[in-house]
């Protein structure tokens, strides 16, 4: 309560009571709402329950769906496939094949191993269950890439420098990524100094650059369902719920490829400005 009488941010004072390792983000967050329901109530205000600090639909992205074509200022998607809880969806026409093409030649030879972050350290470390190699587009680097920042920036009404840079990751035959989440654990030391970098990984695009001739599936095993590549389609799918906390039915991974090569570009959406 003296924290929040000294107008500290709510979602600072949750990361860090979860960053000192004595908290979980859940118990953080809940002994925050009930010390604003307190503080409320003693400065003569009802201490009726009131609606959580960090639910706010408008601190989520998010694609309207009121129409089955959706508009950004310079292209019509279409979308496909809905699935409401957790929250999936599917849009085709996302890229041209031209710009497919473009961001693979802009990328060449540049791949190496791909990598995962530590839980202990945090660190980027070579992992037996992700066997795709992996290639970054920093902001500003490429017309193309920031032409498609800017659209998928508009298609989930959310600003683009609260995003991570473009990762691509190309698979060949037999490569994979065994089901994982895409959201940074509060509870995990190693993913505490990258939430501190833009907040948590609220939402993730995945778009398909190329066709693959078998296999190389985006699969929810928990769901049942699969997605194949479809060159210049995305796959869009929240993280967490509308409290930001990880959402496990996200649970998600690269079928390996059987014929051919995948290539995608992930794009994560963080709670603020990436950097």
């Amino acid at each position: 309560m003296d924290n929040l009488d000294r107008a500290c941010n709510p979602l600072d004072m949750a990361n860090s009571m979860a960053g000192s390792g004595q908290h979980s983000m859940a118990v953080a967050r809940a002994a925050i709402d009930e010390a604003l329901v307190l503080r409320a109530a003693g400065a003569g205000a009802a201490a009726a329950p009131q609606a959580s600090v960090f639910v706010a639909p408008q601190q989520m992205p998010y694609i309207d769906l009121e129409r089955n074509l959706v508009a950004a200022p310079d292209r019509v998607a279409e979308v496909l496939f809905v699935l409401k809880q957790p929250q999936i969806i599917l849009l085709g026409n996302v890229l041209s094949n031209e710009e497919c093409d473009a961001i693979i030649a802009h990328c060449g030879t540049r791949y190496t191993r791909s990598t995962v972050t530590g839980e202990a350290d945090g660190s980027s470390m070579v992992h037996e269950g992700r066997t795709s190699e992996m290639a970054f587009i920093q902001r500003g680097e490429a017309e193309v890439a920031e032409r498609i920042e800017r659209r998928l920036a508009a298609l989930a009404h959310w600003p683009a420098e609260c995003s991570e840079p473009f990762q691509l990751q190309k698979y060949d035959a037999t490569q994979e990524y065994r089901p994982h989440y895409d959201w940074l654990d509060p509870d995990s030391s190693g993913h505490r100094s990258h939430l501190a970098r833009g907040g948590q990984r609220l939402a993730t695009f995945i778009l398909y650059l190329s066709d693959v001739e078998q296999g190389g599936g985006t699969v929810f095993p928990g769901l049942g369902l699969e997605v194949y590549p479809k060159k210049g389609n995305a796959l869009w799918f929240l993280n967490t719920d509308i409290n930001h906390q990880p959402d496990k039915r996200t649970l998600h991974g690269g079928a390996p490829v059987v014929r051919g090569t995948k290539i995608i570009a992930n794009k994560w959406l963080r709670q603020g400005r990436y950097g």
